[in-house]
């Protein structure tokens, strides 16, 4: 269902706990060439983390494999000590071997020196929102989950989220703990994972889309440019407004390196989208 661009929430709850702008921030893009290694321009990264916080951002999703681990210690380089309502998500369960290269290890002994690192690096003493980063496709999800559900219960996360993941694992993982968000590839002409949205919004379950505009399909590029030229706006901000309206648990985290695009980027909630814009957008990918 769509939700009326006039009703749409602003803000969602994490786990019934932490209330958060739903226009946040990614922080991926704030490391070097194929997430390796630091950012050409550092002293602007540090002015897109803080420019964020300025513009009203609190929520920020990271990982310790972004740079690897460039991406974490920037934002506690800009924003520590953290405003006092900031909520901080990042990932585990990634290795990095190279640019561009993400090998899966989510092995408990691996996650424990991940979650370790993460919390030194961010400088807290508890991760607010942690999140798998993949299904380890060599090591049972069991003991990955019983891994997070044991630092849950030691006090080191406060939170659990899933990525890329389906239904079935949603439920296998809350016999361990309580999922409270899911992180998935998703877009107005990327929908594979509608029942998953749907599913988490059926229980309040916070739905973090990434990679929010397939660039590379030509015929979605027209209709939103259509709609964009008609808002004097950019496609991309068209992309990120219909995810903004699409469904009220939606926590977009857009990525940039740059404080105009980051400007640009929360300029998209917005733009009014009318019924006659949504129905265009939506006959992308009819359902």
């Amino acid at each position: 269902m769509i939700n009326s661009p006039t009703t749409s929430e602003k803000t969602f709850t994490i786990g019934n706990e932490l209330t958060v702008n739903r226009m946040g921030y990614g922080a991926m893009r704030i490391t070097g060439k194929g997430i390796w290694g630091p950012p050409k321009d550092e002293a602007e990264a540090i002015r897109v983390l803080q420019r964020a916080v300025e513009l009203g951002v609190n929520f920020i999703d990271t990982a310790d494999s972004y740079g690897p681990h460039v991406s974490e210690e920037l934002i506690a380089e800009a924003l520590f000590p953290y405003p006092a309502d900031l909520v901080i998500g990042t990932k585990g369960g990634l290795l990095r071997t190279g640019p561009d290269a993400w090998p899966i290890n989510a092995k408990p002994d691996h996650l424990r020196k991940a979650l370790e690192g993460s919390l030194k690096r961010l400088k807290l003493d508890q991760i607010d929102l942690y999140q798998l980063h993949r299904i380890d496709p060599i090591v049972p999800a069991e003991q990955s989950f019983e891994f997070l559900q044991q630092a849950q219960q030691e006090g080191l996360i406060k939170h659990i989220g899933l990525s890329e993941i389906d239904v079935d694992v949603i439920k296998k993982a809350q016999e361990y703990f309580e999922v409270v968000s899911v992180q998935n590839m998703y877009s107005v002409d990327n929908r594979k994972w509608e029942h998953v949205l749907q599913y988490c919004k059926a229980h309040q379950i916070a739905f973090i889309p990434w990679f929010p505009l397939n660039a590379g399909n030509v015929t979605s590029q027209d209709k939103l440019k259509q709609i964009a030229d008609k808002h004097n706006a950019s496609v991309h901000q068209v992309a990120l407004s219909w995810l903004h309206n699409h469904s009220d648990n939606i926590l977009l985290i857009p990525g940039t390196s740059s404080v105009k695009h980051l400007e640009e980027n929360m300029e998209a909630v917005n733009i009014d989208l009318t019924d006659d814009d949504v129905n265009v957008l939506n006959s992308i990918n009819p359902r």
